[in-house]
């Protein structure tokens, strides 16, 4: 396979995901983006030449970047999550961005799903007990709680939303769902908020896109609103629950329970947490599987790829124009 070397291209962060580093430069050779006092200096010698930005939900480009690159067209992005591109900066100059839907829903529903089995049933916790010689020494290890026949409501119904959904019903769960506006055709239960959602149900999986509309749309009256008996689960964002009140209300035991994936300030997580068996800790693994990775990575690469060639992507968030 023939490396291409770019001169319009940038590459805005230093280390990509492994599968993707290792096809996309097999592929092309892209300049990076310094850091620190290089960065000016790169983006006022060479930001007028760049067309195409490719990055990473784990950078983000932001307003300042956008700015210094005047004649940029597109962001190719390795993730669903756009959250740190500023859309509203791209939008105005209308460049395009696209991102990778799909190839990742069903591992990431069955990440929210070995999330809700681990929390309920306190798996983690069981497997500590028995490695610590505490069954042979303390007996029965306590009671958990059903998956079966749960009340779930899902906050996002949206691709990875709906493909949690499904796994539900394999356990009779009775499903209800928040989004901006009601599906037509749902057979699920709509709830018209957040609150209104968490009081109806036994698990809140929040499954929703994490951007600066939906920042805290967990706040502490939802996570009252589940209570002593009730239990968040988070593979979205970090940003979409008010994460201290989440701290605060699962270790003074006014919430059951909580299974998160992701966090406010990753990978720093509240310290406060580790000690807690109500509670699962993953280091964002959402996706984190070899054929869901390639997969992203072979996206990403084919949205470039495909600009490239005819000026379109594959799978835009937002459309160029002009």
């Amino acid at each position: 396979m023939t490396v291409e070397k770019t001169s319009d291209v940038l590459r805005i962060g230093n280390s990509f995901e492994p599968t993707f580093e290792r096809e996309l430069g097999a592929r092309y050779e892209i300049p990076l983006l310094p850091s620190g006092p290089q960065r000016a200096e790169f983006l006022a010698q060479h930001g007028a030449q760049i067309r195409v930005v490719v990055t990473s939900g784990r950078y983000g480009v932001d307003a300042e970047t956008i700015a210094a690159l005047p004649n940029l067209e597109v962001i190719v992005n390795n993730g669903a999550g756009v959250d740190l591109i500023d859309l509203a900066a791209a939008g105005k100059r209308g460049i395009g961005v696209s991102n990778t839907p799909d190839v990742l829903s069903d591992t990431v529903a069955d990440t929210a799903l070995g999330l809700i089995l681990m929390t309920l049933r306190r798996f983690g916790a069981a497997d500590r007990y028995v490695r610590a010689g505490r069954w042979a020494s303390e007996g029965q290890f306590p009671y958990a709680r059903d998956v079966s026949g749960l009340q779930v409501g899902i906050l996002g119904l949206g691709r990875i939303g709906s493909a949690i959904a499904t796994r539900l019903l394999g356990f009779d769960c009775a499903i209800a769902y928040h989004n901006r506006h009601k599906i037509d055709g749902s057979p699920y239960r709509y709830a018209e908020s957040p609150l209104e959602l968490a009081e109806s149900v036994d698990v809140l999986v929040v499954a929703t896109t994490g951007d600066e509309r939906t920042r805290h749309l967990v706040d502490r009256s939802v996570l009252e609103a589940l209570g002593p008996e009730g239990y968040l689960i988070n593979i979205a964002r970090g940003s979409v629950v008010d994460q201290d009140a989440l701290v605060e209300l699962v270790a003074a035991g006014a919430l059951g329970g909580a299974g998160l994936d992701v966090f406010a300030d990753e990978p720093n997580v509240p310290a406060v947490l580790y000690d807690l068996d109500n509670v699962v800790l993953f280091p964002h693994i959402g996706s984190a599987t070899a054929r869901t990775r390639r997969a992203m990575a072979l996206l990403t690469i084919r949205n470039l790829e495909t600009y490239l060639n005819t000026g379109e992507l594959v799978t835009p968030v937002l459309r160029r124009r002009g």
